[in-house]
């Protein structure tokens, strides 16, 4: 069985420790791999989505909300043309997420729902003028 796990730093924004609204995590339209894992939004509809099951590493079944915001393609003046997957920031509050932590994101095939998981910010080794940290953002594929 073929598993594909993403993973994405998550910004204080999107664990909600700004104060603002934020749409959900951002999914890049270049991330053709992690797309093809989530359901399939149809761009002649304007904002297709889908809510998707997942299940965490405690166990815990929720749903959160895959959409395809596009009314820059149906809408004079707009300007979204992008993925998110809402309703988070609870889940994000309720397992103590923080700026710097990584969310994932997997699926295994033929599997009905998606395994998500935080995976909480190292700090073995604290960054030195000889030992740079170099942070990762955006999603990148986990092997």
């Amino acid at each position: 069985m073929t598993t594909k796990k993403f993973r994405k730093s998550l910004s204080a924004n999107d664990v909600g420790s700004t104060g603002g609204h934020q749409g959900g995590i951002l999914i890049p339209k270049g991330e053709k791999e992690l797309l093809a894992i989530l359901p399939q939004l149809r761009s002649d509809t304007k904002n297709p989505d889908a809510w998707i099951r997942c299940i965490d590493d405690a166990g815990n079944a929720m749903k959160f909300r895959f959409v395809y915001y596009n009314n820059k393609l149906h809408d004079p003046g707009g300007t979204r043309n992008e993925y998110r997957i809402t309703h988070m920031t609870g889940w994000f509050r309720d397992v103590g997420a923080s700026e710097g932590d990584s969310f994932e994101i997997s699926k295994a095939e033929h599997e009905p729902h998606y395994s998500i998981a935080i995976r909480q910010q190292s700090s073995e080794t604290e960054p030195t003028d000889e030992n740079p940290r170099i942070r990762l953002t955006g999603w990148r594929r986990v092997h």
